[in-house]
């Protein structure tokens, strides 16, 4: 891709050379891979000055040569032989002194030197237009203005500026920056300064009736803006637009088509003119190309067109194919009139897939496949209309028409400052952060507790994630400002931590070292497994009865591999599954991920040398906990699980967060799946989990050199009363020096009053700074009595 060093000055303030523009524009990311002098004309007229004819006489040897002196400005005037026959004293005029190389139009540069014709000495060159490349005209010495100034350099006199051109090699995810207005974006970045957008405040819509656009095809083309422009006289562009397009490799063609090209390369905006006359039914309509159509495309090469190729039609034909290539019977020629502009937003892969079917490549497509800005369709083609009634001169003659049903709106991603500062390896300011995510284009929407909610800008079609603004970053930080250590310690792997693929495995491997065997299951199952069949996600088609709906919980596709494994005499399983389920929350649709376990039959093969028991509800407390231990989780509260899934079971929960409930599975539903014995089933909410270990940080205490005591307690509850209620009022009443608290025995039975059942708790107590002694010992448990006494109702037995 080729930038103008003037042109993207047109965009931004800075003195910065093309050489340090080079430098800068590599370092943030756009390498430059070459850097190429472009001069108006050849030569540049580099060595020519403005000179004043002081003494014009005839040659004393030839009748049509004069002998002058010319003052250049220096101490002594020039003696130049002169054979033009307009020469005059008075006149100003260009020289070439002894030593330029001047640049003949049509010919071969040389080199002026000193020397005598036919006996007079000459020390220059007074030019005509044609030998030094100005024009065509050889019918004499230039004549310039009284007022030239004698001495000047006649580079700056006829204000010729060479320019510098970047070779930038862009990859593939910057589409942002395949403009002049996008490179402008990044160096202003970098300089912490301002970009210029064109100026469009003179324009002026007309008022005559638009073409009518239809949008059939919405998908593949989300946003269509036009406009037209009348009374257009097709020809040469001007110099300037000519020497814009000529700088950049562009060959210009007429000056309808070089604004749109002019305007592809300034704001990165592709556009297409058409013939509004050759509009059959005068109307335009996007559509997708019928079964088997045929299109003649510019370069005169039948396509057979595919039913996914989006085409630009009128009532009759084809005319382009959308964001690719144009038709070879709708183009602007020296006949047109009236253009009909297009200026649109095109689904990339849409774009992407009817290139590479067809095998067409041109600029339009580059930037259309990789993704445009749908925000500046509207700002390009009122930029192209203003040009072409400028340099056609033509006037514009309707409002501008914008379809554009569905806004592509920006979106937010959070951004850590210490997420930003690890993957850097530096310690950059965050106000610095800041400013660079704000310098680049996005907007802070929030900033709270070291988190940035970033809106980034459609255009950026390559920032999607919180490590995307990270790499925005480092790229206007400055690679090399990130100082190389000799030791890298920092890990350049960019998943979270924990990562939760990693986590998930080792829960995997720790299960099925423990006997349990995964199982995938189908996210489709019946209504009659729905837990709430008002936020069911329906099956708009379903394939059958049974696979109407999306599961709500993993419970019953455990019970289905269950009751397939009975029936085939194998009834002894321990099974889990990672698995999403799905529910309808007003008119959106969650996902969540959970971990289920399942277990039923006997606890271990039938042996001769050792009897085996059932598997129980503590057999799953067990791979639970284990689990919990697993993944050091610690501090959960402990409540009765829900009613909906368990005859009995326990919850865990964390910070009024539930991680996981457990219990035995209610007859009604084995009922259901035909399942025959007791399963015990464990749900994990896997995604609170994740959440719960990734905040957890890991500490390490040196172990306690004074030794820990242990007291049991026997307490009289009623039988509402859980352990997690005792457990929480033991821990409010000893923070510090009770470690452990367990329960070792349950007893209901007839030995009690009725409703009543026993607890017999075991707890630890431990000081880290020295050994406690008896009375300490049995204040605290006297204190912890009178606790559970009054708050939990208890008595304790055996006192």
């Amino acid at each position: 891709m080729k930038i103008s060093y003037n042109w993207l000055k047109d965009f931004i303030q800075t003195d910065r050379t093309p050489e340090e523009l080079s430098a800068i524009l590599t370092d943030i990311g756009l390498e430059v891979e070459s850097l190429d002098v472009v001069q108006r004309i050849p030569g540049g007229l580099n060595g020519l000055v403005i000179g004043e004819v002081k003494t014009c006489d005839q040659h004393p040897n030839a009748d049509r040569l004069r002998v002058t002196t010319v003052d250049i400005g220096g101490d002594v005037p020039l003696h130049i032989v002169c054979g033009a026959p307009n020469v005059a004293v008075g006149q100003r005029v260009v020289v070439a002194s002894v030593g330029t190389t001047v640049y003949p139009t049509g010919g071969e540069p040389f080199k002026i030197n000193k020397s005598k014709i036919r006996g007079e000495v000459s020390e220059g060159m007074i030019c005509a237009e044609d030998e030094i490349g100005l024009g065509a005209s050889h019918d004499g010495i230039m004549e310039l203005p009284a007022d030239a100034p004698v001495g000047m350099a006649a580079k700056d006199y006829f204000d010729l500026k060479d320019d510098v051109v970047f070779e930038i090699g862009l990859t593939p995810n910057r589409a942002d920056a395949a403009s002049h207005l996008g490179v402008a974006r990044d160096v202003a970045a970098f300089l912490r300064g301002e970009h210029r957008l064109p100026d469009i405040s003179a324009f002026e819509e007309g008022h005559g009736k638009p073409v009518p656009v239809v949008i059939e095809a919405v998908d593949a083309c989300p946003r269509y803006s036009s406009i037209s422009i009348t009374g257009v006289r097709v020809g040469d562009s001007p110099d300037w637009l000519k020497e814009r397009l000529n700088a950049i490799g562009i060959r210009p063609i007429n000056n309808v088509v070089d604004v749109t090209n002019y305007v592809l390369h300034e704001l990165g905006q592709p556009l297409h003119a058409f013939d509004a006359d050759k509009l059959a039914g005068g109307q335009v309509i996007v559509r997708a190309a019928k079964p088997g159509e045929l299109f003649v495309t510019l370069d005169g090469v039948e396509r057979k067109l595919h039913i996914e190729d989006l085409m630009i039609c009128d009532a009759d034909k084809p005319l382009c194919i959308a964001g690719v290539f144009g038709g070879i019977h709708s183009g602007v020629t020296e006949q047109t009139t009236e253009v009909f502009l297009e200026s649109a937003y095109f689904n990339p892969v849409s774009v992407r897939k009817t290139s590479k079917r067809h095998g067409l490549k041109t600029d339009a497509s580059f930037r259309f496949e990789r993704g445009t800005d749908p925000d500046m369709t509207v700002l390009a083609l009122k930029r192209a209309a203003m040009l072409i009634a400028e340099v056609a001169g033509g006037h514009i003659s309707t409002p501008v028409s914008d379809h554009y049903p569905a806004p592509i709106a920006p979106f937010a991603i959070d951004v850590r400052y210490a997420r930003v500062q690890q993957l850097i390896g530096k310690a950059i300011p965050e106000g610095e952060i800041r400013e660079i995510i704000e310098a680049l284009g996005m907007k802070v929407l929030d900033e709270s507790d070291g988190i940035l909610n970033v809106q980034v800008p459609p255009y950026k079609v390559d920032v999607t994630r919180e490590v995307d603004i990270v790499e925005e970053v480092l790229r206007i930080y400055g690679y090399n400002n990130i100082e190389i250590k000799r030791q890298i310690k920092a890990s350049l792997n960019t998943s979270p931590k924990p990562d939760n693929e990693v986590v998930q495995h080792q829960v995997a491997d720790l299960l099925v070292g423990n006997g349990y065997r995964e199982i995938l299951s189908n996210s489709l199952t019946k209504m009659a497994y729905m837990d709430d069949t008002a936020t069911a996600v329906r099956i708009v088609n379903p394939l059958s009865a049974d696979l109407d709906v999306m599961r709500q919980n993993l419970l019953f596709s455990a019970l289905e591999v269950v009751s397939y494994n009975q029936k085939r005499q194998h009834a002894d399983m321990k099974l889990f599954e990672f698995g999403k389920t799905y529910h309808l929350s007003g008119e959106s649709y969650m996902e969540t991920q959970r971990l289920a376990l399942a277990i039923t039959g006997r606890q271990l093969p039938e042996q001769w040398n050792h009897p085996s028991g059932s598997v129980s509800f503590y057999d799953m407390k067990a791979s639970v906990d284990g689990i919990i231990r697993r993944l050091a989780i610690s501090g959960l509260t402990v409540s009765d699980a829900p009613e909906s899934h368990y005859q009995f079971g326990l919850t865990y929960e964390k910070n009024g967060r539930v991680l996981v409930s457990f219990g035995l599975v209610k007859a009604v539903h084995l009922t259901k799946a035909d399942v025959d014995g007791a399963v015990f089933y464990a749900d994990f909410d896997w995604a609170q989990v994740l959440k719960t270990i990734r905040k957890k940080k890991i500490t390490y205490h040196e172990v306690s050199k004074f030794p820990a005591v242990q007291r049991d307690l026997s307490l009289l509850v009623d039988a509402k009363v859980s352990f997690g209620t005792l457990k929480a009022v033991a821990e409010r009443t000893e923070r510090k020096l009770i470690k452990s608290i367990n329960v070792f025995d349950v007893y209901r039975g007839d030995k009690l009053p009725a409703g009543k059942k026993s607890y017999a708790l075991h707890f630890v107590l431990q000081d880290e700074e020295k050994t406690l002694n008896d009375k300490q010992i049995d204040a605290i448990v006297k204190k912890l009595i009178y606790n559970f006494e009054k708050e939990a109702g208890a008595e304790v037995r055996g006192r």
